[in-house]
């Protein structure tokens, strides 16, 4: 099976081309681009490298969130339109899971921020989630952590440095990006999902419908979109 994978859902941008589970290619780039002008080109190029053609490609693996909504939206608009378009199958697999591309032992911890101190959050234990994902405070995350006696924090990490080595001195800290071969790989024998219902999982509320909310009792999300 040929596959392409990609994920937009933060700053850096990462494809990857498989087949039969082997990475054939894949690029990341960490460069402050728009990835809805980067992504598609990313792509052509992988695609032309590995002497393919569009119509080669069998399935569609995406990062569907959390991260950046506008990451999000570019991921999920693209690979809708790949796979509708080539009449292929699409597998969306968590932006979380994505930054766990570590051989490593205990509990797996990746991060994003999500700006003042919270942090999009995931909880993997030998490559399977042991705590639902979530958007939630640093200190939240922390307390969970010690309550496990080996813990790797990956993804943005480094970034609450200071605030991990304080709560979990013992707590190893690994930055990584994330990588669209990991993704290619896990969703390589996944069921496929509808492309039209596909949507982004962003783990918490858009800023906008946040502060609507505030002043508007929240009865029938239909309505809310119709006002919006």
């Amino acid at each position: 099976m040929k596959i392409l994978a990609f994920d937009t859902s933060n700053q850096p941008l990462s494809v990857a081309l498989l087949e039969e589970g082997n990475i054939v290619s894949e690029m990341t780039l960490t460069v402050k681009k728009n990835h809805s002008i980067s992504l598609m080109p990313t792509i052509d190029f992988l695609v032309a490298q590995a002497g393919w053609r569009p119509s080669d490609l069998e399935r569609i693996v995406v990062a569907q969130g959390p991260g950046s909504y506008t990451g999000l939206r570019v991921a999920v608009a693209t690979a809708k339109t790949l796979a509708y378009s080539l009449g292929i199958d699409l597998v969306g697999l968590s932006s979380l899971q994505a930054l766990c591309d570590i051989e490593a032992s205990g509990l797996v911890i990746p991060l994003i921020d999500s700006r003042r101190q919270n942090v999009y959050v995931g909880f993997y234990e030998d490559g399977k989630l042991v705590s639902p994902e979530r958007h939630a405070s640093l200190v939240e995350v922390l307390d969970f952590a010690k309550t496990y006696p080996e813990v790797i924090f990956v993804g943005e990490a480094g970034k609450f440095r200071q605030e991990i080595e304080a709560a979990l001195p013992q707590a190893k800290i690994i930055e990584t990006l994330p990588s669209a071969g990991l993704l290619g790989s896990l969703g390589q024998s996944l069921p496929a999902v509808d492309i039209h219902a596909f949507v982004p999982n962003y783990l918490k509320r858009v800023e906008a419908e946040a502060n609507w909310l505030k002043t508007h009792q929240e009865n029938n999300s239909d309505d809310y979109i119709k006002r919006v």
